[in-house]
């Protein structure tokens, strides 16, 4: 029997469920935190799904309600639908929907949903006539496992920076892991090396904002589970090994008005819009509080630091990469962009596109003028260099960057009151418990010391 209530895409999604014989279906949402959650259903009850909603606990996830006020309600997205390859298991098979949370108590969007961070700041973005378009190159670590099947810091190969089997080992991982994103509907562009030992990147088709954000969501998740079919332990953690560089996830951003690229200006030197610079300014004037909500970790700082290729100078440039974004080269004008460098893969993708969105969008609408870009290399400089330039440098913990970000009007409205506060709160709890733990670095240094 068929629910005549259901829409057409949400037929379309009923009738692949049936065709590619799906037994279960995972209603996928994240907390504050950037953490997937989900909870599975039968594919018998996919039609439910659509006209009712799924309903679960909200207290129990991060960030979300109080107990007293836990029923929140999981309203699938039929554009999400993707069949889970790792998941198929005999004659057993999974798909996933990524789901929008509702507040039951009002029957709108729960402000406290991550997705929903993000919709309201596209929604922004179109009422000034603008749609975004964001592609991000997120970087991830390969390690050993040990005898217990517990992650180690071994790393699963020796390469380098484009390096070639045999010192690439993961070079098979990697195709099993696009070959999955290909089966989801990604068109992965490159994949490669990088510069550390164990160290990979793969790269995947620029989209709409909302789109972008739930392909990162998928993309951590394929990594991790095809790693798990090869019996090693793949990672998104920032700085996961002391000095050798770190996990970046660049994100590149542009604005499109009319179908046209709003950040595209042929007559200019960059070949960049005056509503881009303006756009570029506002990422720079609100980079320390972004800071926070793009690199959230504790971890996140140790990567942020001069002589690892991470940006910690609040400056531009189109030639180098020590700035904290970069104009890229662009063969044609639909390609023109920048590059926002500071941000790492353990944020949590919808916030981050939020803020990053607000703070270009908050340029534009005040008409900001973007500094000179700094074509020399910013690693170089000293204070005093920096103070000549006007360079300021990005947060150097994490206390610094909350710090920054409770200061910051703009972006802490571009969260929304609810994920500010739940943000904040679970930030500075992570920074206290950070402070009062005693490191083997602390150990190795001052036991015998003193």
């Amino acid at each position: 029997m068929t629910d005549d209530n259901l829409t057409r895409e949400e037929r379309t999604v009923v009738d692949k469920v049936e065709d590619s014989d799906v037994d279960f279906l995972r209603l996928q949402f994240t907390d504050i935190l950037g953490t997937v959650k989900n909870v599975s259903i039968p594919a018998s009850q996919i039609e439910k799904a659509f006209t009712e909603g799924i309903y679960f606990d909200g207290s129990s996830i991060e960030g979300f309600v109080r107990i007293q006020e836990s029923d929140m309600r999981l309203d699938p997205d039929p554009s999400t639908f993707a069949v889970l390859p790792w998941q198929t298991k005999g004659d057993r098979k999974s798909a996933r929907l990524i789901c929008d949370v509702v507040d039951t108590a009002s029957g709108g969007p729960f402000e406290g949903d991550p997705r929903r961070v993000l919709e309201r700041a596209l929604a922004r973005a179109d009422d000034m006539g603008y749609t975004l378009n964001a592609g991000p190159e997120p970087e991830f670590f390969v390690f050993e496992k040990d005898e217990n099947g517990r992650a180690t810091t071994r790393t699963h190969d020796a390469g380098g920076y484009f390096d070639l089997a045999p010192k690439d080992l993961a070079s098979d991982l990697r195709a099993d892991i696009i070959h999955t994103l290909e089966e989801m509907g990604f068109e992965v562009e490159a994949s490669h090396h990088e510069v550390a030992e164990g160290q990979h990147e793969i790269d995947f088709k620029y989209a709409d904002g909302l789109t972008t954000a739930d392909n990162i969501a998928t993309f951590r998740s394929v990594v991790r589970a095809t790693a798990e079919l090869h019996d090693v332990h793949a990672t998104f953690m920032p700085k996961p090994i002391a000095g050798i560089n770190g996990s970046g996830m660049h994100t590149h951003l542009s604005l499109f008005e009319s179908g046209e690229n709003a950040f595209h200006d042929g007559s200019d030197e960059f070949d960049l819009s005056d509503t881009a610079k303006s756009f570029l300014a506002g990422v720079l004037e609100h980079a320390p509080a972004i800071t926070a909500v793009c690199n959230p970790t504790v971890n996140s700082y140790k990567r942020l630091v001069p002589g690892y290729e991470a940006p910690v100078y609040v400056a531009w440039s189109d030639v180098n990469r020590s700035a904290l974004i970069r104009k890229p080269a662009a063969r044609n004008p639909a390609a023109s962009r920048i590059e926002l460098r500071s941000p790492d893969p353990s944020c949590n993708p919808y916030l981050a596109l939020a803020v990053m969105l607000q703070a270009g969008l908050d340029g534009i609408e005040r008409d900001l003028e973007a500094p000179d870009p700094v074509r020399e290399n910013i690693y170089e400089f000293d204070e005093a260099m920096r103070d000549e330039y006007g360079i300021d440098t990005l947060p150097g913990n994490l206390e610094e960057a909350v710090d920054a970000l409770e200061a910051d009007e703009v972006v802490m409205d571009a969260l929304g009151e609810h994920v500010a506060e739940k943000f904040v709160e679970a930030k500075r709890a992570e920074f206290n418990e950070y402070k009062s733990y005693v490191s083997e670095w602390e150990i190795d240094r001052y036991l015998e010391a003193f």
